[in-house]
């Protein structure tokens, strides 16, 4: 298997074939409209803006496990996202990405890059802690830790990078420009 033999559902239910993105760079990043990460969408956007023409699609997946940070409807998400970052990259159906019930699209991603840590930031110790509660071994499981989290593949489909919700635009886009 590959990336390209996924697809996922967009927020107006259509399908997206990530096939479709054959020859071009994807960062697909689990969302949520309620979280300390939040502002991370305009960085993603200014990401999206700057290197969509050099081949860089974003594939927006709002995720409602971690905290129950994104509560509304598929159209509420999409509309926040438009009013507070104008946001203009795709947007996917509200889905899980650990679990029983998680898309196959994060079995596959998190079997090619599994959690590597946490860099420094002001929230380190805070989630650490928190997931420390609920597994004792979470440090050592590929599962996805909290909202943000990015994968980047590049134009073969390799899945290069993984990036934990502390990475910032200066992370995010220093990964990107190295397979663009």
């Amino acid at each position: 298997m590959s990336i390209y033999d996924y697809s996922v559902t967009k927020s107006n239910g259509e399908e997206l074939k990530l096939s479709d993105f054959k020859g071009k760079v994807i960062m697909i990043v689990n969302t949520a409209t309620g979280c300390g990460f939040t502002p991370q969408y305009e960085a993603i956007e200014t990401l999206y803006e700057k290197y969509l023409d050099k081949g860089l699609e974003i594939i927006d997946i709002p995720c409602n496990q971690f905290g129950h940070q994104a509560p509304g409807t598929d159209d509420e998400i999409h509309e926040f996202c438009q009013i507070h970052y104008n946001t203009m990259f795709p947007q996917m159906k509200k889905s899980d990405v650990n679990g029983e019930k998680e898309l196959a699209l994060y079995t596959y991603l998190k079997s090619q890059r599994g959690f590597e840590g946490f860099s420094e930031h002001k929230y380190r110790q805070l989630l650490e802690e928190m997931l420390s509660k609920t597994d004792k071994d979470w440090a050592s499981k590929p599962d996805i830790k909290w909202n943000f989290t990015k994968f980047i593949v590049d134009r073969n489909g390799n899945v290069n990078f993984r990036l934990e919700p502390m990475a910032g635009l200066d992370e995010m886009e220093a990964k990107i420009k190295e397979v663009l």
